[in-house]
């Protein structure tokens, strides 16, 4: 089925909005004093994010292409993949449904907020903070260059990966096939004095090769959940991670706002000198690993 683009914006932002609920859900239940989950260890946190892609990615990842992600929407912008007419609004839909998923984390959380005395646990469940950063200008400067490091090494994984799983799955290699067979098709139809619309003719590609792959794709989908899941085991103890500006700076926007009467008098500050790094970083990386991947596989 073909969305309007207007569906898929909606989608964008509902998709971002679980990722947040979920992963950063989790570090809340980790993090914050009072909670049933409370000091219940990494590996939760690493499920929740990795639930936290792999649901809108089953969900809606033959409706939006399911990016979720700034960096990826650029990423794919710029090596071609997609329109560059609607990165910016697929970017909107991405910060403001983080924020809005924030924003519910917060509400099924605020008691425990109030309880929290930790003011980086309370900004972890926001937004990504650096192991490395002890308040002093020697532990700032050691934190954004480790954060940057982390930030861009996973993010250029994850992305890399993703494209790999996405556009080379088990029955990738049918699409040119299918397109040569419709294009056959609409042909000799129009040599037989019919019309056929291009628009209909990309239709009937995509939906038979997303009928004869979509078993392929959902495992495909499946598959991404793990990956983050790995990702946040492996290289998720520095930063936490972000591998997404969305996940980050829209939670830290809200966080920023917030006032203490509903994230209690030990909020803190945002750590705004920290902020772009978690923001630049997987844009930077999700350009070079889809130019690599173009560059390798087309």
């Amino acid at each position: 089925m073909d969305f309007s683009w207007a569906i898929k914006y909606a989608t964008e932002f509902l998709g971002t909005a679980i990722l947040i609920i979920l992963g950063n859900g989790a570090v809340a239940n980790v993090e914050l004093k009072g909670t049933k989950g409370h000091q219940s260890g990494w590996l939760v946190i690493a499920v929740g994010y990795g639930m936290g892609v792999m649901i809108p990615a089953l969900m809606f990842g033959n409706t939006s292409g399911n990016h979720i992600n700034p960096a990826f929407t650029l990423g794919l912008a710029i090596s071609g993949y997609f329109p560059w007419a609607q990165v910016a609004p697929y970017i909107i839909a991405q910060v403001l449904g983080a924020i809005f998923g924030q924003a519910l984390v917060v509400a099924t959380h605020r008691p425990y907020y109030l309880k929290t005395e930790n003011p980086n646990n309370i900004l972890g469940t926001f937004s990504t903070i650096s192991s490395l950063d002890h308040g002093t200008p020697e532990s700032r400067k050691a934190a954004t260059i480790n954060g940057f490091i982390n930030e861009f090494v996973g993010s250029f994984v994850l992305f890399f990966a993703a494209m790999g799983m996405t556009k080379l799955h088990f029955g990738a290699e049918l699409k040119v096939l299918i397109e040569k067979n419709v294009q056959q098709q609409a042909l000799q139809a129009a040599q037989a004095g019919q019309k056929v619309a291009e628009s209909d003719v990309q239709s009937l590609i995509h939906n038979t090769f997303a009928q004869a792959t979509n078993g392929s794709s959902a495992v495909a989908h499946l598959a991404l959940g793990f990956l983050v899941m790995a990702l946040v085991t492996s290289l998720g103890g520095p930063t936490g991670p972000g591998l997404n500006p969305a996940r980050d700076l829209g939670p830290r926007i809200l966080h920023f706002i917030l006032p203490k009467s509903i994230l209690g008098e030990h909020k803190g500050d945002s750590k705004w000198w920290y902020s772009w790094v978690p923001v630049v970083a997987p844009i930077a990386a999700g350009i070079a690993a889809v130019a690599l991947f173009k560059a390798i596989y087309g």
